[in-house]
């Protein structure tokens, strides 16, 4: 009784957290701290931190990036969010023994993050609205694994307020990539 009522204790503050920041980025409250930083370091760190996570359910996880110096322009509390969310996910619908892999790519203006894996994949026709509030896939699934439903919806704000975007391709079966970028240089509109 005890570990059901924490269960639900936690998933009840992990939504009010969730609420509270979207609440805050939807409104303006929600400040970024645009600095330039590493690409490569940062991911390696964020990389690091979720490998327990990955090993707990026997999935392999790497980080692969073609260079180790790639500067870019960003929040990195809040890309650390976004990065956060999307291996959580990763991880939480792979079965054991398959594969998540981030990756950097560095761009003329910008540069290319990208977190797949070779999980359960989503069907073309939830692709369009993934990213909505409380929107998820499989309700029984979703259930189970935790989450609140906000997430996805939380990193498209906070890609977007870096003036970029982020795309999903996935295939039932075969996994799941998210992409986004993050400017070199602060775009139009964005400052330090």
């Amino acid at each position: 009784f005890l570990q059901k009522t924490l269960k639900n204790v936690e998933r009840l503050n992990s939504l009010l957290g969730d609420l509270i920041d979207i609440s805050r980025i939807e409104s303006g409250e929600m400040k970024l701290r645009f600095r330039y930083f590493n690409v490569s370091e940062f991911l390696e760190t964020v990389v690091e931190e979720m490998q327990l996570v990955a090993q707990l359910k026997n999935i392999s996880f790497s980080f692969s990036s073609e260079q180790n110096n790639v500067e870019a322009f960003g929040d990195k509390d809040r890309l650390r969010q976004v990065m956060t969310n999307l291996i959580d996910n990763a991880i939480k619908y792979s079965e054991a023994k398959s594969f998540v892999t981030v990756r950097l790519h560095d761009k003329e203006d910008t540069v290319e993050i990208s977190v797949s894996d070779t999980g359960y994949g989503i069907a073309a026709e939830h692709l369009p609205r993934i990213f909505e509030r409380f929107y998820r896939v499989d309700q029984d699934r979703s259930r189970a694994l935790g989450g609140t439903g906000l997430g996805l919806a939380i990193v498209k704000h906070i890609v977007e307020a870096h003036g970029s975007f982020i795309n999903v391709q996935s295939e039932i079966g075969k996994g799941t990539t998210f992409t986004f970028y993050i400017w070199k240089t602060s775009p139009k509109g964005i400052t330090s």
